[in-house]
């Protein structure tokens, strides 16, 4: 069959040229990432800051049947208002049985761009290993793809809910390179600091493309690299709604892919949406490292 992954035309052109090209994972855009119109902004901030460093964007979906690497704006609505989300697991299904809109998740993007040779990827937040995995064995499919497909994925660590210690030592066993960019410490999405060393630091997008040189020619995978959300973008009183989010999660039986979205939810509610601001922030921050990097590489 044909291939089913197709760039756009600004992409295509950008990549046989040799030019900067940054991917972006739709679900964060979407109704299951962030609400309306947040999404949408979040959206025009990420893809504009990658314009304006000089590289082109990429928000890659599932359209029609497709996977789409660099979307037409007209078909902005559709990522924005998609219900299903598309993990690397699911692409078959979505391209085989010829799902309308899909909205792309970091192991679904990660291939996407591997496929379509799209070297740096930005992001809010990883998944990563959920607290009480021991139990129930939940471990998002972010950290395996990441470790296979050659991609630099720039984001603001993992997201806060998780065991980020586990979501390191898991990163390690899988050989994947986790960078601090211009700090010491592995940042936690909402917050800057985890208090958890980062292996490596590198000051600045050339450091980080010299890095991820040198990593894909030992014919390696991905690398993440950890930008802390801006300071002063950090929303307060965090812990006692990440706590109390984590609980009614847990005494509603959320499991897996849902506990995202749904903690997400509950911590917006209880910050007064204080949590959505800096979750654009984040993203547009990451959007911009993400682009530099792009333009070192």
């Amino acid at each position: 069959m044909d291939d089913p992954v197709t760039c756009a035309p600004e992409v295509r052109d950008a990549l046989a040229a040799g030019r900067a090209v940054v991917a972006l994972e739709s679900t964060i855009f979407s109704r299951l990432g962030l609400p309306h119109p947040v999404g949408a902004e979040a959206l025009a901030a990420c893809a504009g800051a990658i314009r304006a460093a000089g590289a082109v964007p990429a928000v890659v979906a599932v359209l029609d049947g497709r996977v789409r690497v660099g979307i037409d704006p007209d078909d902005h609505p559709r990522i924005l208002a998609a219900g299903r989300k598309v993990a690397e697991r699911d692409i078959a299904v979505a391209v085989g049985e010829g799902w309308e809109t899909g909205a792309t998740t970091v192991s679904a993007t990660l291939a996407a761009c591997a496929r379509a040779g799209v070297r740096v990827f930005a992001t809010g937040g990883i998944g990563g290993v959920h607290r009480g995995a021991s139990e129930h064995g939940d471990v998002s499919a972010d950290l395996p793809a990441l470790a296979r497909h050659p991609v630099l994925v720039v984001s603001a660590g993992a997201k806060v809910f998780l065991d980020l210690p586990r979501t390191l030592e898991m990163l390690e066993t899988l050989g994947v390179p986790v960078l601090g960019h211009r700090c010491d410490r592995f940042p936690a999405f909402y917050l800057r600091s985890s208090g958890l060393p980062v292996q490596h630091r590198v000051d600045g997008p050339e450091a980080a493309a010299r890095v991820a040189r040198a990593h894909w020619a030992m014919g390696r995978g991905g690398l993440l690299l950890a930008n802390p959300i801006p300071a002063g973008a950090e929303p307060s009183g965090l812990a006692a709604a990440l706590d109390h989010a984590l609980a009614e999660a847990d005494r509603a039986g959320v499991r897996g892919p849902a506990v995202t979205p749904f903690v997400l939810d509950r911590i917006a509610e209880a910050s007064a949406g204080a949590s959505l601001a800096a979750n654009v922030a984040l993203a547009r921050s990451n959007a911009e490292v993400a682009a530099q990097v792009a333009l070192a590489l």
